[in-house]
């Protein structure tokens, strides 16, 4: 087992990445929440067929009544209605401050699981499972939870750490491939802003089966690069806005998409690619570093670019949360493995777009 531990001032949680991990899911949160009798297990109805039931098996094995809500799958879950559900559930299962809540699913079920636990009863523990590698590379660490509101995405939302991250890379086997590739953006995310390494590997194992051959050692490199930041800026203030590169752009992209016809890893990886040529532009971002982001991300099945209007880059822009009045910070490679936060005023990154 890899094991990575984040420290923070209030609590530290493990992080844990092995194959077969599932199926120990029940002893691994007894030993994270000795005191909880009850869990309830959020999961949607892709991953919840797949896996559910020997999550069930195995919470019950360890003492646990179990309740399970299988939501849909896709980001229309993640919202305000969806969260008000969960409450009154959780209520009627009889949860107390003393039990906890299970993720088992992608980022949305993570994010919305997530804050559910940290807002019913003011807040109870929880533990992640991701099954898709979106999740197991990002969304599940950090403690960044959220449901979107009809003006944009993560809108609502805490800071809520989980007690525990349990990662099974065997669940990654299931993903259709451009589920897989979604994953992949954030992984890409990861060599262009914090390791160059990682990023000179990604270019010579540029395909799924390659990648999959390492897959336990990319997960426990993208997990320690996140740990670390975290670490640094729990709250994202500082250091973890560097987290966002290809975000500003990518949720214009999703906006523009209305949320169903680019994924978040395909529009991330479009606006990875923007973001670096606008980098480029400013004198910022090497030509060659902004190609090879390009390459790259049509290597593994994502787009180089999304159209977009004028309107929706302004919508999205104007709701970044890296924003402060009229000034964003966007995020720009200046060598590989390495960002920097470049402010701006809205309106100049409007013109320059």
């Amino acid at each position: 087992m890899k094991r990575l531990t984040v420290s923070l001032p209030d609590r530290n949680y493990e992080i844990q990445i092995q194959r077969g991990l599932l199926a120990q899911a029940g002893r691994l949160c007894r030993q994270a929440l000795p005191q909880a009798g009850r869990l309830f297990v959020i999961t949607d109805s892709v991953a919840g067929l797949l896996f559910q039931e020997r999550l069930r098996a195995s919470l019950a094995g360890a003492g646990f009544q179990v309740a399970l809500r299988v939501v849909p799958a896709g980001e229309q879950s993640k919202c305000a209605a969806q969260l008000a559900q969960l409450w009154e559930e959780m209520m009627a299962f009889g949860l107390t401050r003393t039990d906890g809540v299970v993720a088992l699913g992608g980022g949305v079920v993570g994010d919305l699981a997530g804050f559910a636990a940290a807002t019913i009863l003011r807040g109870v523990d929880f533990v992640q499972i991701p099954t898709t590698l979106l999740a197991q590379v990002d969304s599940s660490v950090g403690g960044k939870v959220a449901v979107n509101l009809e003006r944009g995405k993560n809108l609502a939302g805490a800071f809520w750490q989980p007690r525990l991250v349990l990662i099974d890379p065997d669940a990654l086997d299931s993903l259709p491939d451009p589920v897989f590739a979604d994953g992949m953006a954030e992984v890409i995310k990861y060599g262009c802003i914090a390791d160059e390494a990682l990023l000179r590997f990604l270019e010579q194992h540029a395909s799924r089966p390659q990648i999959t051959q390492e897959i336990e050692s990319v997960l426990y490199t993208c997990c320690d690069i996140k740990r670390k930041v975290v670490e640094q800026d729990e709250r994202d203030t500082g250091a973890r806005m560097l987290l966002n590169f290809g975000h500003t752009l990518g949720h214009a992209y999703e906006l523009a998409g209305r949320y169903q016809l680019w994924t978040h890893g395909q529009a991330v990886a479009a606006g990875m690619v923007r973001e670096a040529e606008l980098g480029v532009e400013l004198g910022i971002t090497p030509p060659n570093l902004a190609a090879r982001i390009g390459e790259l991300t049509q290597a593994f099945g994502l787009p180089r670019d999304i159209p977009c209007t004028g309107r929706d880059y302004a919508a999205a822009i104007g709701l970044d949360k890296k924003g402060a009045g009229e000034a964003i910070t966007l995020i720009l490679p200046d060598r590989p493995g390495h960002a920097i936060r470049y402010p701006m005023g809205k309106q100049a990154l409007l013109e320059l777009l």
